[in-house]
């Protein structure tokens, strides 16, 4: 029997789901709408989470970073691949894509030109295939191909998308699980849930911790000035930066806590607290940009020294 790698699917509906099985958590997406029928995840599993987990990651995050070249073209023409980011995460946010999918569609999109050095014809139909590969890999139900050609406006079709799509398989050699900041912060939430001492008093709600740390890693992933820095600390200074936002507690807690990030992460403290400044001021900038011809009183203008706060909701941000 002669079988074929190549993605060669159909546009056939799947089957829906009749029954949701309570042993499993409902996929909320939390942007956009719901793609299909009921989509289902398996609860987070404590027991592969931990430091052994997060030190095989560390391991592994090197082999997926673009080369230096790319890193300094991008760096001094950022706004091609911003604009191209930019629209993917509109894309992902508008279908109700998981959180995954638009940090790994944009780390197949830097490794295939860092390769490549090159835009195709349609840069749209790179980005387009890139949210396509990382849909497959992460999501019970793939977003479609019809689905991307209209958001793209059918600047392209269906079979250039799938003909994308098996360029970019090839150029990267079908090793398309990349190793991304949204791998890093499950753990790093439960390993900073672990060493608050049972302060529950002061305790932010986790879900609002992870919900801020997964909205500043899209910021860092669309701008360009973070290409290069490792997933591992990418995520950690994000979420050192959502401590900095929510959290009530003194500065010698949080203090502690980004000591235990930068220990996880195997990077000085110094340069974890570098990256999480940077972050607070490029969010600054950007809710400065989103505010701008907004009427705004002397009370109600942002201090340029006051701590950045951390929106909610993705759209809050300027990208």
């Amino acid at each position: 029997m002669s079988v074929s790698l190549w993605c060669e699917e159909t546009e056939e509906a799947h089957g829906q789901v009749e029954e949701v099985d309570h042993d499993y958590e409902d996929r909320s997406p939390g942007k956009g709408q719901a793609r299909g029928s009921a989509q289902l995840r398996a609860p987070w599993d404590p027991t592969v989470s931990g430091h052994r987990v997060i030190q095989r990651l560390l391991q592994m995050e090197e082999r997926y970073m673009p080369s230096n070249l790319y890193i300094a073209l991008m760096q001094r023409d950022p706004e091609r691949r911003e604009e191209l980011t930019k629209w993917s995460l509109e894309v992902c946010c508008d279908r109700g894509c998981d959180e995954a999918v638009f940090p790994l569609s944009v780390s197949l999109m830097d490794r295939f030109l860092s390769a490549s050095l090159s835009l195709p014809v349609s840069p749209y139909c790179l980005t387009a295939a890139c949210i396509l590969i990382a849909s497959k890999l992460t999501e019970c139900e793939n977003i479609t191909a019809d689905t991307l050609c209209a958001a793209a406006e059918y600047s392209f079709l269906p079979s250039n998308l799938r003909e994308m799509e098996r360029v970019i398989l090839a150029t990267l050699r079908w090793d398309t699980a990349a190793v991304t900041p949204q791998d890093f912060l499950p753990h790093l939430v439960a390993t900073v849930d672990e060493r608050k001492d049972g302060d529950t008093d002061s305790q932010e709600p986790l879900s609002a911790l992870r919900r801020h740390s997964d909205t500043l890693v899209a910021m860092c992933v669309c701008d360009s000035g973070f290409l290069g820095v490792p997933p591992s600390l990418i995520a950690a200074a994000s979420m050192n930066s959502a401590l900095r936002g929510l959290s009530t507690q003194g500065p010698s807690v949080l203090a502690h806590m980004s000591e235990r990030l930068a220990e996880l992460c195997q990077t000085d403290p110094v340069v974890l607290q570098c990256y999480s400044e940077m972050i607070e001021s490029v969010l600054r900038q950007r809710l400065r940009n989103g505010l701008q011809g907004t009427p705004m009183g002397k009370d109600e203008e942002m201090d340029e020294n006051e701590r950045a706060g951390t929106p909610t909701d993705m759209r809050d941000i300027d990208f």
